[in-house]
């Protein structure tokens, strides 16, 4: 499975996470006293012969690499003025906990957070590496500079791609949000009761722009949705595995912060934001001649969290003392798993915890 493209009227760059079918974990501690410490399963009675050799990848950067890859520049904007400033809408009944949460990861984008090796700051500087035509980067520092919590659910627990430019309206005309169209990104994350028209099926989350006509102005945004009642083994996968997989299939691994939904969520929300803020009008960094059709620096890499992914595996990522996976460290000794970018510089997916 793969993404889902649609006409120039159905918001392009949606996200949909592939089945994948095996994963290669290993161990990770720490200490108040010393660094982190990786170590790499390579003992030869406890390789999965079913993993691909480590030797695939300490000669080069393979991890999605191709020759067919034509990611272009097409003259438009990148998110380049320091800094990019979010505004998250809160749809629907949230907890205290996920909220911060997953405030905590987009907090930890900026250089300046304190994070552990390898971080999300470090993952988030391959995003940097895109530029416009003047030659400006696309900024390494983020903000959350404004939030607005509609639980009331103003506009249905149905939302459908059209009705939730109306949520956005609704934020942008209630005061609290300014109109932010240079350096502004506006992420709607829906909570786990709210349905969205092709969540599951399609989409795990989508990017696009505003339409004045109903909004008044063209803004990015982004949506993501809270998966974990609803489709977590597509959506928050490998945290939640298909049933179908039952006995057959690897078992699911632990999410870091112990939240399935959440967890998935963030993913996705790293995924989405790296593409906005690379190709906020669509028309500025993406493979492929149809521009609603985009395949952006997020798609190539749909899968990826490690080392030697590709092909159904999801790459060498690390576990913590309670058996938890991931790949990246944030602020407040947070703890996230979050695929990787495709690298301008390696003509590559790239992350942070690469072992080569």
């Amino acid at each position: 499975m793969s993404q889902r493209r649609y006409s120039p009227f159905s918001f392009c760059c949606a996200l949909f996470i592939p089945l994948l079918f095996v994963h290669h974990v290993y161990a990770s501690t720490s200490s108040t006293n010393s660094p982190q410490v990786q170590t790499l399963n390579t003992k030869p009675d406890i390789i999965n012969p079913k993993l691909p050799p480590r030797t695939l990848s300490s000669s080069k950067k393979f991890e999605g690499s191709s020759d067919l890859v034509h990611l272009r520049y097409h003259m438009g904007p990148v998110l380049s003025s320091a800094p990019i400033n979010i505004y998250l809408i809160w749809y629907g009944r949230w907890a205290n906990s996920q909220k911060l949460l997953i405030k905590d990861f987009i907090n930890s984008i900026s250089p300046s957070t304190v994070a552990a090796k390898p971080s999300v700051s470090d993952w988030w500087r391959t995003v940097s590496l895109y530029t416009d035509q003047t030659g400006a980067n696309v900024s390494r520092s983020i903000l959350i500079a404004g939030e607005y919590a509609d639980s009331a659910y103003s506009h249905g627990t149905g939302l459908t791609r059209l009705t939730i430019q109306q949520v956005i309206a609704s934020a942008v005309r209630s005061a609290p949000f300014p109109v932010d169209h240079k350096n502004g990104i506006y992420l709607i994350l829906t909570s786990q009761d709210v349905t969205m028209q092709d969540f599951c099926r399609a989409v795990c989350g989508f990017h696009y722009f505003t339409f004045p006509s109903m909004v008044g102005y063209t803004l990015p945004y982004a949506w993501v949705g809270n998966s974990g009642k609803q489709c977590p083994e597509v959506c928050a996968y490998p945290f939640a595995v298909p049933g179908y997989m039952g006995g057959g299939g690897p078992g699911a691994l632990k999410p870091p912060n112990r939240d399935v939904g959440v967890d998935g969520m963030i993913s996705v929300i790293g995924h989405e934001l790296a593409e906005l803020s690379s190709n906020p009008l669509v028309n500025a960094w993406y493979a492929g001649e149809d521009p609603t059709a985009p395949t952006e620096i997020g798609d190539l890499c749909e899968g990826l969290y490690g080392t030697g992914g590709g092909g159904g595996y999801i790459g060498q990522v690390m576990r913590d003392g309670k058996g938890r996976t991931f790949n990246l460290n944030g602020r407040r000794g947070r703890k996230f798993l979050v695929q990787w970018i495709w690298s301008p510089e390696l003509k590559a997916c790239a992350g942070p915890n690469a072992l080569d």
